[in-house]
C-alpha cells in the first residue's frame, strides 16, 4: 500500500476541508430490464456527493463522465487526493491522465482490501438501505430517478450526526461562510 493510502487510513478519512480527500468505487443494481452501475465521487470533507454516474454497462466512458462533473467543481489550484480500490477503470491510462491534468493525486486501496475503502462502502449500503433494498424496480429509468432523487436528498436534506445535525451541502456552506 502507498504511503498517501496508508495516510488516509491513518487519519480515519476526516479532513478540515473540502475538496483535499475524495473517495470512489463503483456498485451495481439490479431491476427487471438488467443491471445497472452507479459511479459516485465522495467528499471526505462533510461526505457530499460531488459528482456521479450511471450507466447501464460497466465502462470507461462512466468514469470519464464522472471525472468530468468532479474536474468542473474543483476550485483553481484544488490537488486533492481522490482513493478508489484497485478496479480495472482506475488501472486505466486516461483515468491516471485526466487525475494528472488536473492536479488530483491517486491513492489506491489494498489489494482485496474492501475496508481501505469504508467511506464509499458505507455510503452504498445507506443508499441501498434507504431506497433500494425490498423494493422492484421493473424498469432502468424508475431505478435512475429513485437513484437521482436520493442522491439529491442525501446531499441537501439528510442530516447527519457528526455533521452538527445538517446535511453535507449546509455543512459545507455554513463551514465556507
Amino acid at each position: 500500500m502507498g504511503k498517501i493510502a496508508e495516510n488516509l487510513l491513518r487519519q480515519d478519512f476526516h479532513t478540515n476541508a473540502p475538496n483535499e480527500k475524495l473517495v470512489t468505487d463503483i456498485t451495481e443494481f439490479k431491476c427487471a430490464d438488467g443491471k445497472l452501475y452507479l459511479s459516485p465521487i465522495k467528499d471526505l470533507f462533510n461526505g457530499e456527493i460531488i459528482a456521479y454516474d450511471l450507466a447501464r454497462s460497466p465502462n470507461f466512458e462512466q468514469i470519464m463522465r464522472m471525472m468530468k462533473q468532479a474536474v468542473a467543481k474543483l476550485p483553481q489550484g484544488a490537488s486533492p487526493i481522490l482513493h478508489s480500490d484497485q478496479g480495472w477503470q482506475y488501472q486505466m491510462a486516461g483515468y491516471q491522465a485526466i487525475l494528472k491534468q488536473n492536479g488530483i493525486v491517486q491513492s489506491m486501496s489494498r489489494k482485496g482490501n474492501c475496508l481501505d475503502n469504508s467511506a464509499m462502502e458505507s455510503f452504498f449500503g445507506r443508499l441501498k438501505t434507504e431506497c433500494y433494498f425490498g423494493k422492484r424496480f421493473e424498469t432502468f429509468e424508475q431505478l435512475e430517478q429513485t437513484i437521482h432523487k436520493y442522491i439529491h436528498y442525501y446531499n441537501h436534506e439528510r442530516i447527519q450526526v457528526r455533521l452538527k445535525g445538517l446535511s453535507p451541502v449546509q455543512y459545507r456552506t455554513q463551514s465556507l461562510n
